[in-house]
């Protein structure tokens, strides 16, 4: 079948749509599952190709996905996804193909594990590197219980790289609990004739003969004078034979017994390597190589591209129209055209460097770019040192993921007020990826930190500005900006540091001063229009700092209008809201104030522009808000013109 096929016609679903639930797939033959599995790809590539998403690493899982669900008992044993983006065949396979075309779209089926979504997600995931500690936690927490069922961790697709992972990999192997670890390989890295032989090793080490054997084995020479000695020794050469052939020694450090590489596209194998693991007690890893967008011919030869990817195929709408750059796009060639003049700027990601925009940097600056994997707090802590010795490091992370180096912003960088730029794209709400992705809380968890200067740029023309005063700063900085399309503005062509702690007076108004900060900017001034139609005169000004707040101009402007309203796409406790009251308490300044931002809670997916009008965030919403309230605190402005 062609891929123009598999987008122009409805799946199939001959098979799939009688699987309710994991217990039906039970009742399946080899050669049904075989059916099952291309069912399952078709299904993927097709809601995919509407609804944007996770492609490349769903596809690479699918028959994974169906082994261990047909091995093992979900809901009772536990089946964690790392990371979550590639738990598409798992929904399928969990009752929700029904529901699998609203996937990430507004009121519909999460593009991640969620466990307020199906009993058959066990934990929420969006992070990676979680499953280990998490599926550690479980696996005591059902000793405890008397529970004898498993717990699987199903790590992989870069998680490998991240900290945390190999924190739970040390307990788990110190505590000796049952926890069964699939390592999820896809970079393809082992020749054919290596393949087979550890597959050979991994018959011999998962049969029950063997297993049964070395058990009884080991047990007879425990008893034995210096039996413990004799056993280390046999464990070593073992292990020196089959780590040869295979990573398996890194693991059995750590405690675990080591399965594989295993073929992870033979069902037929992993059916029979997961129905051994059942018989087995402790921490075990089974390393299981896939293709990464497997089935799909553009993803398996792209896959960083279809890793998440927007709507494609047949009926994408085209347009000759060219579109703005993104904010992404302006951060990665104004980092190129900043290190060209300055050889002391450096680049840091990390495992992001297409989603950050830095490949074009790392293409002309290959000696001062790092990708570190999936381990933030490294980053930033590398980045001091590069600080330390006289380097201008900028780390470019997702906001989201800038939360797990929190302690190393603090300790590292502030206390020491090391001149380092933090990055952050994705500052606001994402859109479809969800309540994990979001980055809605950096302007409150960043204020907390002594030293720090923040800014949020209004439009992609004010970032490559405030790129160069970050860079420029003597101390720690860091700008915020948003997902997608820039505003279309023309890019000036010299770049230049703006005052630090400066806000900038948009439109004059008297009635109402909306303060905004960042994306919030443009639908104050549309909000502003608006208001004039009902006798409000409102101001607009762009705060472009949310710390230091401009000591002079806010507050006069403030006292000016007498009323005013902050404007953040961020959670309201304790953001840029919270920073200008405390701006006017500190002045004296008694004056009604209305925060608007990101209630207390978190936010679900959908499309960016149905959130921000479902919160109130665009400029109906605002201008609805603004009114209601004017009307509330000076009923002087109730009045409605003519």
């Amino acid at each position: 079948m062609s891929d123009q096929d598999l987008l122009s016609r409805p799946p199939k679903t001959d098979l799939l749509s009688h699987i309710g639930s994991p217990e039906d797939l039970k009742q399946l033959s080899p050669e049904q599952l075989q059916e099952l599995a291309q069912e399952v790809r078709e299904q993927i590539i097709h809601t995919v190709s509407r609804t944007g998403g996770h492609l490349a690493p769903s596809l690479g899982v699918v028959e994974l996905t169906i082994a261990l669900h047909y091995v093992f008992n979900a809901p009772q044993d536990k089946i964690i996804w790392d990371v979550g983006h590639q738990a598409y065949a798992h929904k399928l396979l969990t009752g929700r193909l029904d529901r699998f075309k609203t996937l990430r779209r507004t009121g519909g089926l999460s593009g991640f594990p969620k466990r307020d979504e199906s009993i058959y997600d066990c934990f929420d995931t969006g992070h990676a590197s979680t499953s280990i500690s998490a599926g550690l936690g479980m696996s005591v927490g059902k000793e405890l219980k008397g529970d004898p069922s498993r717990v699987v961790a199903v790590i992989g697709d870069g998680s490998m790289t991240g900290g945390m992972a190999y924190e739970g990999l040390n307990q788990a192997g110190g505590l000796d609990k049952d926890l069964i670890v699939i390592l999820n390989d896809n970079e393809m890295s082992i020749s054919a004739n290596v393949g087979a032989l550890s597959a050979f090793l991994s018959r011999q080490m998962t049969g029950r003969t063997y297993l049964s054997f070395k058990e009884r084995f080991q047990n007879f020479v425990k008893s034995l004078p210096q039996g413990e000695s004799l056993i280390s020794l046999a464990r070593r050469g073992e292990d020196s034979f089959k780590s040869f052939f295979t990573p398996g020694m890194l693991f059995e450090a750590f405690g675990f017994d080591y399965i594989g590489p295993i073929n992870g596209h033979r069902l037929n194998r992993l059916i029979r390597t997961f129905q051994d693991l059942r018989r087995l007690r402790g921490p075990v890893l089974v390393h299981i190589l896939t293709t990464k967008g497997k089935g799909y011919a553009p993803a398996e030869e792209n896959p960083t591209h279809f890793h998440g990817v927007g709507s494609f195929g047949l009926d994408q709408p085209t347009s000759d129209k060219p579109r703005p750059r993104t904010y992404t796009e302006v951060f990665g060639r104004t980092m190129c055209r900043l290190a060209q003049a300055d050889p002391k700027i450096v680049a840091i990601t990390a495992a992001m460097p297409e989603g950050t925009g830095l490949n074009a940097f790392a293409g002309k600056f290959p000696e001062r770019t790092f990708d570190v994997g999936i381990a933030e707090q490294h980053a930033v802590t590398f980045a001091a040192g590069l600080a330390l010795e006289g380097f201008k490091p900028v780390v470019a992370i997702y906001s989201t993921f800038m939360q797990r180096a929190f302690d190393q912003i603090l300790h590292d960088v502030c206390l020491q007020n090391l001149p380092l730029t933090l990055a952050l794209d994705r500052g606001g709400l994402v859109g479809e990826d969800g309540p994990t992705h979001h980055g809605v809380f950096d302007l409150s968890y960043l204020r907390a930190a002594p030293n720090m200067v923040i800014m949020a740029p209004r439009d992609e023309n004010q970032l490559q500005h405030m790129l160069k005063t970050a860079v420029e700063h003597s101390g720690p900085a860091a700008l915020r900006y948003p997902r997608g399309a820039g505003r279309g503005v023309a890019l000036d062509p010299v770049i230049q540091a703006l005052p630090i702690g400066t806000a900038e007076v948009l439109r004059q108004g008297k009635d109402v001063l909306l303060l905004a900060v960042g994306t919030m900017v443009a639908p104050a001034l549309e909000a502003a229009e608006r208001l004039a139609d009902w006798g409000i005169s409102a101001a607009v000004v762009d705060a472009r700092f949310i710390k230091p707040l401009d000591q002079e101009l806010i507050p006069a402007w403030a006292e000016t209008c007498g009323r005013v309203v902050t404007l953040e796409e961020n959670v309201v406790r304790g953001g840029f809201g919270s920073a200008v009251l405390e701006l006017l308490a500190e002045k004296g300044l008694c004056l009604p104030v209305k925060l608007i931002g990101l209630p207390d809670r978190f936010v679900e997916h959908g499309a960016q522009s149905e959130l921000k009008a479902l919160l109130g965030l665009d400029a109906d919403g605002l201008t609805r808000t603004v009114r209601d309230w004017i009307g509330r605190v000076a009923p002087r402005l109730r009045q409605v013109k003519a």
